[in-house]
């Protein structure tokens, strides 16, 4: 079965906008964080904002994102797993029985029918082996998580994994600068693009300009391999 990508936040740290305006501000008081005064919400944001502009990152440490993700496959959360200043929770093929795994089929081969049939003739294939190998071990007394464990080795990178993942902002804004640019692979960068539309909302002092490093850089840093809408490094004189 096909899945579609979902993206849900489950949590985001309390009162975010105070809680970086206190921890950016300590930096330049005297006084102690918890009895720093208040602006209005919108001095916090512009503060805030320029915070970032001039480069000073670290605060935005202290607040982070938690969001549940669902419909992405093995090969996407292979590389998300890879940004490692972050917390994750995936669904375990050990424990889960997988006989009736979806799946996520490349935009190349759900565009074109034929290559579409075979791979989903392929998935179902393997379904098919996966049931026939429990139902083979489960005859000599392997059961349960002592034949899932093994069994799963079977199992495809296109199978649909869930995982929930925590990351703080300064370790999101990097994800974005990394994942949604037109170099990355197809997937996680729709995954990056769906979490930067809710942190936006949430966020959108610190957000509203994540996206591709080449919109924060002014120029494209992938060389001959850019996308174009930016100027490469050398072209701006760097």
């Amino acid at each position: 079965m096909e899945v579609k990508l979902r993206v849900v936040l489950l949590d985001v740290s309390d009162n975010p906008l105070a809680l970086l305006w206190r921890s950016y501000r300590q930096c330049y008081s005297s006084s102690f964080a918890p009895e720093l005064p208040e602006p209005p919400d919108e001095q916090k944001e512009d503060f805030i904002a320029a915070m970032i502009s001039r480069g000073h990152l670290s605060p935005l440490e202290h607040v982070k994102f938690t969001f549940a993700i669902e419909g992405i496959s093995r090969v996407c959360s292979h590389q998300l797993v890879r940004h490692r200043i972050a917390s994750y929770s995936q669904q375990s093929q050990r424990y889960v029985d997988m006989s009736n795994f979806r799946y996520i089929i490349p935009p190349s081969i759900a565009q074109d029918p034929q290559a579409k049939e075979e791979f989903e003739r392929i998935m179902g294939e393997i379904r098919k082996a996966y049931r026939r190998l429990m139902t083979l071990l489960s005859q000599r007394g392997v059961e349960g998580e002592r034949a899932m464990e093994d069994v799963r080795f079977l199992l495809p990178q296109a199978v649909e994994t869930k995982i929930v993942v925590t990351m703080n902002c300064r370790e999101l804004l990097h994800f974005f600068g990394q994942r949604c640019c037109s170099r990355a692979q197809w997937e996680i960068r729709a995954l990056a693009w769906k979490m930067l539309e809710i942190c936006r909302r949430v966020l959108p002092c610190v957000f509203r300009k994540a996206g591709p490093k080449c919109e924060a850089l002014g120029y494209c840093p992938e060389g001959e391999k850019g996308c174009g809408r930016y100027p490469r490094r050398e072209e701006v004189g760097l």
